[in-house]
């Protein structure tokens, strides 16, 4: 909760700062919302951890296999690295580069997921045969 509190004020602070900026400092506005978020992310980083220790917990406990879990979270990564840099992209006043960078990002969370579509297909064709 704390954390969370910290980001919040951080997070108004810059988005005040950078609407009193973007009028005679675009570009100071952009690196200000740039290294915000980077702090913001850097809070919760710690916590990264402790999700993947979780995740890999509660893999072995349902018997699934590592590789099932690694395009699960490679997908969350792209998907979370996608947002952010589409948004850099839109407050750049750069909403076509944004557009293409989500499309992007959509192929390549769809091309790291296909182990995991393929294993599942093969489960439902042996629960089905």
């Amino acid at each position: 909760m704390e954390t969370m509190v910290k980001i919040a004020a951080v997070g108004v602070t810059a988005a005040v700062l950078g609407t009193v900026l973007r009028k005679s400092a675009p570009e100071i506005s952009l690196l200000l919302a740039l290294a915000a978020g980077l702090w913001m992310l850097g809070m919760v980083a710690d916590g990264l951890g402790g999700v993947a220790q979780l995740m890999e917990e509660l893999t072995g406990q349902a018997g699934l296999s590592e590789e099932l879990l690694e395009p699960v979270a490679k997908t969350v990564a792209i998907s979370i690295l996608t947002r952010v840099t589409s948004e850099i992209c839109r407050s750049a006043g750069e909403s076509g580069t944004a557009a293409f960078v989500e499309t992007a990002g959509t192929l390549a969370a769809l091309l790291v997921a296909l182990p995991l579509i393929r294993a599942v297909t093969v489960l439902i064709a042996e629960m089905l045969g």
